[in-house]
């Protein structure tokens, strides 16, 4: 599975960007996708995901101002990302994770990364 991410960019501090990140490759089975952050001098955390049924999950830090959502017929995970503040910024990482074999084996898979700053 290969993960194409785009969107991102400079935008000031309250403004809106959108993300979103193609799959290709082995997606028939692609089960979670999601999008990661990591901010300079931090560890990678999760900003949001979301099953191949529409389960989501976001984290409690971008809650209600950004949503995540996905296009199964695109093999496309998009990221809207709105009232965003200084904090925001970070390289964002698309991820997908798809399960394989008789012992259901996870096989991860991470985007390119792309970087959204937010101007104060």
């Amino acid at each position: 599975v290969q993960l194409q991410a785009s969107g991102g960019g400079l935008v000031q501090a309250g403004g809106s960007l959108g993300l979103s990140c193609a799959a290709s490759g082995s997606v028939v089975s692609i089960n979670a996708m999601a999008w990661y952050r990591q901010a300079p001098g931090k560890q990678r955390e999760l900003v949001a995901s979301v099953t191949s049924g529409g389960s989501t999950n976001i984290a409690d830090s971008v809650k209600g101002r950004f949503t995540i959502s996905r296009d199964n017929t695109k093999n496309t995970v998009y990221l809207q990302m709105n009232s965003l503040k200084p904090e925001d910024t970070a390289v964002y990482y698309c991820y997908a994770d798809r399960r394989t074999g008789w012992n259901n084996l996870l096989h991860a898979y991470w985007g390119q990364g792309t970087l959204v700053t937010v101007s104060s």
